[in-house]
């Protein structure tokens, strides 16, 4: 499938959001190659739950796949940073939510101890695509990885708010994996609270995801939701209230 031009990306729906409530805040993180608008259904229902919440874009996306090249992982990781900084000077507490790469960096900003909460969305501590870890051999030969959505997806996902790139960069797989590897082996330094959701019918990232990132952080809190019909970007699924309900619990308690 052809790449988006930068149009594609010009809806509402896609703009960073800052929802002004209540004394808690929620930062939320789009995964690799999505945007913000993947996040924009679950902070409009916690904002609804009288919390305040930023949805930024990564550098890199919600533009163009070119924008994607240029960026790297200390980029999207430095902004994520930056925005959790920025929403704590406005609440007493913090807690950062993260879809898939989204996720990586949830957990390594609580690695630095930087949120006082973390929840996982379909976060990788292995992902499925066997391609992956020969990214940078593969690049000069392969240079773009593009994909068509299958039925399914467009069965089960709000399709009004899934606005994300029809492929990536091959280089950029070597970021992923450099932000998976970083986040995998810091899960120890993790002694916030933890919520880790995971669908069973995800096929994108490595079934034990979820449970392993709970077995290695060091956090006396944790739990696991785990979605029944699900694809990968569950905050566009049906289940969708599962995860606001989990969520809006884990804020009630920090």
């Amino acid at each position: 499938m052809k790449p988006y031009d930068a149009a594609h990306f010009q809806h509402e729906r896609c703009k960073p959001f800052l929802h002004k409530s209540g004394a808690k805040g929620v930062l939320l993180l789009h995964g690799f190659t999505g945007s913000v608008a993947h996040m924009r259904p679950l902070g409009d229902a916690l904002a609804d739950h009288g919390y305040t919440v930023m949805g930024i874009n990564l550098p890199g996306h919600g533009t163009t796949e070119a924008d994607m090249a240029a960026s790297n992982w200390n980029q999207w990781l430095a902004a994520s940073r930056n925005a959790l900084i920025t929403l704590r000077r406005q609440c007493t507490a913090v807690t950062v939510v993260g879809l898939s790469m989204g996720g990586l960096l949830s957990l390594i900003l609580s690695e630095e101890h930087l949120p006082d909460a973390c929840v996982t969305l379909s976060t990788p501590l292995a992902v499925q695509n066997k391609l992956f870890p020969f990214a940078k051999v593969l690049s000069p030969i392969w240079p773009r990885v593009s994909w068509r959505p299958s039925e399914d997806r467009r069965q089960k996902l709000n399709e009004r708010f899934d606005y994300g790139y029809s492929g990536f960069p091959t280089r950029k797989a070597v970021d992923l994996n450099t932000l998976l590897d970083m986040a995998r082996k810091g899960l120890p330094a993790i002694t916030c609270p933890v919520l880790a959701v995971q669908s069973r019918k995800d096929e994108t990232i490595w079934p034990g995801s979820a449970n392993y990132i709970l077995d290695h952080c060091a956090s006396k809190q944790k739990e696991a939701l785990f979605l029944e019909d699900s694809p990968h970007v569950c905050t566009l699924s049906a289940e969708l209230p599962e995860i606001v309900d989990a969520v809006d619990m884990l804020l009630m308690e920090i």
